[in-house]
């Protein structure tokens, strides 16, 4: 029996405070289950539309809109999980509910790695499956909700069993993936270098930390990081005026083998490259750090600490990267003008870089005043909004004279 207590069958009932009709979808390769669970499901809240195979229900899914999906795991070509998966690629909040016979716990955990709202074992009671899809609905429009709010205000937030939709998403972003760069200027205001910032066409991927997140989540912090080499050394490449570029680097980016590769893109520029590791991520976790680093600088990088005076690991990662360059996070910048504590921190620790043959860079420069108090503290480079926002690679004459303009 696949389905229990038919027979005491009553309308399910509406989900509270909707009276809106819900729309559900039917999969299972067994007509006879198929037709038993379509009198149990439907009423007057809930319109049931039932097909056989997950070739069916992948077709009518790309022109009609369900509020849920019912599917039995074991069917021949598309199976249950399959289905799940292929659906997760473009939607990743409709609920679907996951339903077998044959129960297995590789099963199991596939269903809630790529997001089913239910795993349920065969027999079920009407009760609990009219329940349950009363239940998915809601959380359906909830979800659907929640993301239009993700869209709308670039959260870049997932939610658990998005697993298919972000592999999808990111695949989108590295594909689209481009690098915009922001001028770091002398006091005078002559350009310096330039930092690259990655940014993404990928709607639901709107900003690094989202293209970061969406990696980490899916341990491919290594594609976006030699996808992000790639472009600078092919930027940098094309244009032989080009000045010094600082190039992020994340912590797991250390443990990538082609990271070191004299034959690799940024290898052969590496001379006029410089890597930022940031101080948010301690490197303790990276087996060998020094040893890395004189590698990467047997290749020709130079090596900066990035947002310096915003993390925890500051002395530790000094003493193991010995960076030519230290960049003061933009907490210790913003509104340094009217703050006499930070401009004894920020004074304190430009002399103590200095004491240590390392230059100091200040971010997230916004107003005149902070740039005059960090010129008469003795910081060698400035970075931030007043000189230039993130954009295009420029030649160096342009570059030059757009941040001498914007100072």
């Amino acid at each position: 029996m696949i389905v229990k207590d038919l027979e005491k069958g009553s309308e399910a009932s509406p989900t509270d405070g909707d009276n809106a009709v819900a729309n559900v979808l039917l999969v299972d390769d067994d007509l006879k289950v198929l037709a038993m669970l379509e009198r149990a499901l439907a009423s007057t809240t809930i319109r049931v539309t039932t097909v056989s195979t997950g070739t069916e229900a992948l077709s009518l899914l790309q022109v009609q809109t369900f509020d849920v999906v019912v599917s039995d795991i074991q069917m021949p070509g598309i199976s249950g999980l399959k289905l799940l998966r292929a659906v997760r690629e473009y939607d990743l909040d409709l609920p679907i509910v996951l339903m077998t016979g044959q129960p297995n716990l590789n099963g199991a955990a596939m269903a809630v790695e790529y997001g089913a709202l239910q795993y349920l074992i065969k027999p079920v009671s009407i009760e609990k499956l009219r329940a349950i899809v009363a239940r998915a609905v809601g959380f359906g429009r909830i979800a659907r909700l929640k993301r239009q709010c993700a869209t709308e205000y670039g959260s870049g937030c997932f939610y658990v069993g998005d697993r298919a939709g972000i592999e999808a998403k990111l695949d989108r972003a590295l594909q689209s993936l481009w690098m915009a760069y922001q001028p770091i200027v002398c006091a005078d205001g002559a350009v310096f270098a330039h930092e690259a910032f990655l940014r993404s066409d990928e709607a639901m991927l709107p900003h690094p930390g989202a293209v970061l997140k969406a990696a980490e989540r899916l341990r491919r912090i290594p594609d976006v990081g030699r996808a992000v080499r790639d472009l600078v050394a092919a930027d940098v490449g094309a244009r032989p005026d080009a000045s010094l570029v600082f190039v992020n680097l994340h912590t797991e980016d250390l443990l990538d083998p082609l990271l070191y590769l004299p034959s690799a893109p940024l290898s052969r520029i590496a001379h006029k490259i410089v890597l930022e590791l940031t101080d948010r991520a301690p490197v303790d976790d990276v087996k060998d750090v020094a040893v890395r680093i004189r590698r990467l600088r047997e290749l020709g990088f130079r090596v900066a600490i990035d947002d310096l005076g915003a993390g925890q690991a500051g002395l530790a990662t000094l003493s193991q990267l010995e960076p030519e360059f230290v960049k003061l996070d933009i907490s210790l910048i913003r509104d340094i003008h009217r703050d006499s504590t930070k401009q004894k921190i920020v004074l304190s620790l430009i002399q103590v870089c200095h004491a240590m043959d390392k230059a100091v860079i200040a971010e997230g420069v916004e107003r005149e005043e902070e740039r005059s108090v960090l010129v008469a503290a003795g910081c060698d480079f400035l970075q931030g909004f007043l000189f230039g926002r993130p954009g295009p690679f420029l030649g160096a004459e342009a570059r030059d004279l757009a941040a001498r303009g914007a100072a």
